[in-house]
């Protein structure tokens, strides 16, 4: 699904403050795959999201999705495939239109401009029933402006927008970071069992080294730029949390 040839990025190059953030990467991805990625600061998990993403170009190499050449395509373009949470709660919607509306703009978010959805009984029943399977009795108030919300009933929310359409590849960006301990297991599970109940391939990055051993297939630890460890799902399940731990002692 996801395939990354000997991909290089560098930033402010040719400059005495050029940073390698990926050096020579090849990664490949598979359909239905959920892989964590974690690593220290400054590893380059942010910049692989990126890449992925459209939101910056490798200098060298190649990216595809779904065996389509994407390495040159913009965020805008990809957006029929990738669909992207942010760390920040209030990233990703319209805090001033309410629920439903936020709702429906994710429904046209891949769609021709001049294409609309309207917020008619069916499309309003089909939220609420998304809605109701997150059990914060957010169905029966769908005019309530989104930015009353709390973080984790928003990063919630935009999970369920994000597959309103036919994207195919999820990319979590650290979606738990800013919330609290109970919000951030709803969002949490709420993920895994979207990214289950939709086939989706995904890829979480996170600084959660419990979440890196609860959730995901398989596990990728990135280092300068590129991997350091790559674990199968198999291998995966042989691990002990204190085994992750150790990677960064």
């Amino acid at each position: 699904m996801i395939a990354l040839n000997s991909v290089h990025k560098i930033f402010n190059k040719g400059k005495a403050s050029a940073v390698t953030a990926i050096n020579n990467l090849s990664l490949n991805i598979n359909s239905g795959e959920f892989v964590i990625i974690i690593g220290a600061n400054g590893s380059g998990k942010t910049t692989l999201l990126n890449l992925v993403a459209g939101s910056i170009y490798a200098d060298e190499g190649t990216i595809q999705i779904g065996g389509n050449d994407v390495t040159r395509m913009a965020d805008h373009q990809r957006s029929k495939w990738v669909a992207r949470v942010f760390q920040n709660p209030l990233s990703g919607t319209a805090p001033d239109l309410s629920i439903i509306d936020n709702f429906r703009l994710a429904a046209i978010r891949t769609k021709h401009k001049r294409f609309s959805v309207g917020v008619n009984a069916d499309f309003r029943e089909k939220v609420k029933e998304h809605i109701t399977t997150l059990g914060m009795g957010l169905e029966n108030k769908l005019e309530q402006p989104m930015g009353t919300l709390s973080g984790g009933q928003r990063q919630a929310l935009t999970l369920l927008m994000s597959v309103m359409d036919s994207c195919k590849v999820l990319l979590l960006d650290e979606p738990t970071a800013a919330l609290d301990p109970r919000s951030a297991e709803v969002v949490m599970r709420t993920a895994d069992k979207l990214i289950h109940d939709f086939n989706l391939t995904a890829i979480l990055i996170t600084h959660n080294l419990k979440d890196a051993f609860q959730y995901g297939t398989r596990l990728i630890q990135m280092n300068e730029g590129n991997t350091l460890r790559d674990i199968s799902a198999e291998d995966k399940k042989a691990l002990t949390q204190n085994d992750i731990f150790n990677w960064f002692s």
